[in-house]
C-alpha cells in the first residue's frame, strides 16, 4: 500500500512539474500596465530643438531649467540597467539627438527594453546637464553643497510616460577623427555608437574591467584604450556591474555603448558584455 502511494505522489509531482513548465514563458504584453496611459503628442518637440531651446542650462550643471508648459519628446531607448552598468538611467534617441532619463528605480530593463519607443510628458520635469551631459529628471543638492539634475523619484516617472512599440535600436559608428571636436561631443553625446577596431590598455588577461581597488568615489572605474588619450576618451565601469570583475579583452574589439560625456571627456557605458566584440 505505502509503494501504491508512493507512485501516486511522484505521478502527481511530475504532472506539476510539467505544468510549471509550460508556465515560465514570460506573458505578452504591450505595456499598457506602466506608465500614464493618457500621455499624448500635444505638443512634441524633437530632442534637438528640446536641447536648443534650454541650451542657457547646459552651460554648468546649477543651470537647471523646469519645464512648466505641456511638452513631449518621443524616443527609442537606447539603453537601460539590464546587466548593472547604467544606473538608475535610460538613454533615448529621436534621430535628430539623444538624452539621459534619470529615475529612482532599479529594474528599468524590464519596462522600457532596448529598442522600445516611449512618449514623455516633460512638463513639471527638469532639464540639465551633469559634466555637460544633457539629462532630464528633478534638482539633487549633494552633501558638498552642489546641485545639479540627477534622479526623480520613480512614483513621478510613471506619471511621466507611456510605452509605445519595439522600433529597435541601432548604434551608429563613432568617428575616431573627432575625439576633442567640441560640436561632434555636444551633438551625439549620449548616443548609442560603436568604436571600431580598439583594444583596451593594460590589458594582461587578469586585469578586469571594475576592480574595487581601482574604483573612484561613484564606485566607477575608468579603462583607457590603446593610443587614445583618457582625456579624450575612457570606458567607465561600476563595481555593480554584472561583468565588473570579467578580464578585459585583450586582442582587439569593437565597443558599442551609450557615450556619454564628462565635460569633454567621453565615457563610454557599455550596456551588457555582449557589447565588446572580439575581433
Amino acid at each position: 500500500m505505502k509503494h501504491i502511494h508512493y507512485y501516486i505522489i511522484l505521478i502527481a509531482c511530475c504532472l506539476f512539474t510539467a505544468c510549471m513548465d509550460n508556465d515560465w514563458d514570460i506573458p505578452a504584453t504591450d505595456g499598457s500596465e506602466y506608465g500614464n496611459q493618457s500621455v499624448t503628442e500635444t505638443n512634441l518637440v524633437t530632442i534637438a530643438q528640446l536641447k536648443q531651446t534650454y541650451a542657457s542650462a547646459l552651460l554648468s550643471d546649477a543651470n537647471y531649467h523646469q519645464i512648466k508648459e505641456p511638452t513631449q519628446i518621443k524616443g527609442v531607448v537606447t539603453g537601460n540597467d539590464i546587466e548593472g552598468n547604467i544606473y538608475n538611467q535610460i538613454g533615448i534617441e529621436d534621430g535628430t539627438g539623444s538624452i539621459i532619463i534619470c529615475i529612482a528605480q532599479g529594474g528599468l530593463y524590464g519596462q522600457m527594453q532596448v529598442g522600445r519607443e516611449i512618449i514623455v510628458e516633460l512638463q513639471d520635469l527638469y532639464f540639465g546637464a551633469y559634466g555637460k551631459q544633457p539629462e532630464i529628471g528633478t534638482p539633487y543638492t549633494n552633501k558638498n553643497g552642489k546641485s545639479y539634475v540627477s534622479r526623480m523619484p520613480r512614483v513621478l516617472w510613471q506619471q511621466h510616460f507611456k510605452l509605445l512599440d519595439m522600433k529597435g535600436a541601432t548604434p551608429i559608428e563613432f568617428d575616431k577623427t573627432k575625439f576633442s571636436n567640441s560640436d561632434y561631443i555636444a551633438e551625439n553625446c549620449g548616443r548609442l555608437m560603436t568604436i571600431k577596431g580598439v583594444k583596451f590598455q593594460g590589458a594582461n588577461g587578469k586585469r578586469v574591467y571594475a576592480a574595487d581597488s581601482d574604483k573612484d568615489a561613484a564606485n566607477c572605474v575608468n579603462r583607457a584604450l590603446q593610443g587614445i588619450s583618457s582625456n579624450y576618451l575612457v570606458v567607465r565601469t561600476s563595481t555593480y556591474a554584472d561583468f565588473a570583475n570579467k578580464p578585459l579583452p585583450q586582442g582587439e574589439v569593437d565597443i558599442t555603448g551609450i557615450f556619454t560625456r564628462y565635460n569633454n571627456t567621453w565615457q563610454i557605458l557599455i550596456r551588457q558584455e555582449s557589447d565588446v566584440v572580439e575581433k
